[in-house]
């Protein structure tokens, strides 16, 4: 790993690794960490995987393989040396790991801020790119013409804000990846069709379940197989459905309830998640759960609105103090069923 000779943090350039890493120890010690493992001697990093699905584990992840995938996001974005980018990410998880590769590697000029809610509060300047999490997008709202280029992920972003987005100057992508994928192998420009399209190098296909099978062979000779159930558009483009972890199987037919969700995010302005719980006749049911105090709701009338189908609809609403998230904010939702049982 080098440094490329167009590189800068906070318009400093830097002759060496570790006069960046010296740089870096007195106020980001975690980017100071990461940084002595990428440019140690070592032939891979060690990253754990978020735990979206179960407990995080650490996975090995070649440093050859990095470099590439920060080429393609370069390539796929037309991100050349010099881009003007914002790091916002901690750089305990790939996404932030992977800011540090693009910018060393391809010579951007890097702003950086410790990770927090509003990362472009006190900061007035414009930016060619950078990658945020649905949290920090909320909170930034009135300053993302800012970025040019912004790629979202991490997390799912609901309905109500990407018709927000949509109508924003600047280009704003949803993102698809994973640890294991490095980071994004996919891309979804808002307020476009819900049609991801690949990255350079990627190819997919589905397994027997519906879900994504995905070929990088600068990632894995194997295909990383992933529990994310798709449609397939063309050899590099798919529409995202569910997790196959989170199907519902109530009366015989199998629900997702991310397209339910889809369907009532317009109609509910608190947070909300579809979960289910055990039912003698129908194995299990759906049931609405609200993360709020209770309050009077019209169901069939919110339903009705929602245009879902009569076996769509839940049969119950329950209401919790607040919806469970994990380490990336993503909903728990082994938690919300957890809760929902007692």
């Amino acid at each position: 790993m080098q440094i490329h000779p167009n590189f800068k943090l906070f318009l400093k350039s830097f002759d060496s690794a570790d006069e960046l890493i010296a740089f870096l120890k007195p106020k980001f010690e975690t980017d100071a960490n990461f940084l002595e493992e990428l440019f140690n001697e070592e032939e891979y990093i060690i990253v754990k995987t978020s735990g979206s699905t179960g407990t995080p584990k650490p996975i090995k992840i070649k440093k050859e393989a990095l470099l590439k995938s920060a080429e393609n996001t370069g390539k796929y974005f037309k991100l050349g040396n010099e881009t003007k980018a914002l790091h916002c990410l901690s750089s305990e998880y790939i996404a932030g790991k992977m800011m540090w590769v693009r910018a060393l590697h391809l010579g951007w000029h890097l702003t950086l801020v410790k990770p927090n809610r509003k990362p472009l509060e006190n900061i007035d300047a414009s930016f060619d790119f950078a990658a945020m999490l649905p949290l920090q997008v909320q909170n930034s709202y009135e300053k993302l013409t800012q970025i040019n280029k912004l790629i979202i992920g991490g997390a799912p972003l609901d309905a109500v804000w990407e018709e927000k987005l949509s109508q924003f100057p600047n280009e704003i992508y949803l993102t698809y990846g994973m640890t294991e994928t490095i980071t994004h192998v996919a891309v979804r420009k808002i307020g476009e069709k819900k049609i991801f399209h690949c990255l350079p190098d990627i190819k997919i296909e589905i397994d027997k379940r519906g879900c994504l099978m995905i070929t990088a062979l600068y990632i894995a000779k194997e295909p990383v197989i992933t529990n994310d159930i798709v449609t397939l558009h063309s050899e590099s483009s798919f529409e995202w459905l569910g997790r196959f972890d989170n199907v519902i199987n109530s009366g015989g037919i199998k629900f997702l309830p991310e397209m339910l969700e889809e369907k009532l995010a317009n109609y509910l302005t608190k947070p909300f998640v579809i979960s289910s719980k055990k039912d003698q006749m129908l194995s299990e049911k759906l049931v609405l759960v609200i993360g709020a105090p209770p309050f009077d709701i019209d169901k069939d009338t919110l339903f009705e609105n929602a245009g879902l189908k009569q076996y769509e609809k839940p049969k119950e609403i329950v209401f919790i103090d607040y919806l469970p998230v994990n380490e990336n904010s993503k909903i728990n939702r082994i938690d919300v069923k957890l809760i929902i049982d007692k």
